[in-house]
């Protein structure tokens, strides 16, 4: 069960911002697996999963955006019913708490990645096999 690296970005919240930030990777060739966007007290926050991390943090830097980095669980689950509560009755079970959840690319058209924010990742790999 691998890990993952997410990208915290932080922006003032205005029309564009989404879009202008996915055109910065794009430009730098780098792919988004998988984002979860909303605006909290007058900012953008946008999560992200990248295939190339530092190209991304680089970009998101130059450009001025508070960007922070955390290790998160990753998961690949197949398309079918029942397949997300079974892994959260297991990291339930363990006492494991996730704060949050997005899903992206697994690059299966029959599966999807699901990334979770845990406060003990290494119970969360653990509890998730």
């Amino acid at each position: 069960m691998p890990r993952a690296k997410q990208l915290t970005v932080s922006a003032p919240d205005r029309p564009g911002l989404m879009g202008e930030l996915a055109s910065a990777l794009g430009a730098k060739k780098v792919n988004i697996r998988a984002f979860h966007a909303w605006a909290m007290e007058g900012r953008g926050i946008i999560r992200l999963v990248v295939d190339k991390h530092a190209a991304a943090k680089k970009e998101l830097s130059a450009r001025g955006w508070e960007t922070t980095e955390d290790e998160i669980l990753m998961v690949t689950l197949t398309d079918s019913p029942g397949t997300l509560g079974k892994l959260g009755a297991k990291l339930g079970k363990a006492g494991v708490n996730v704060r949050y959840a997005y899903v992206g690319m697994a690059g299966s058209a029959r599966k999807a990645n699901v990334y979770l924010g845990v406060p003990d990742i290494k119970a969360a790999l653990k509890a998730a096999r």
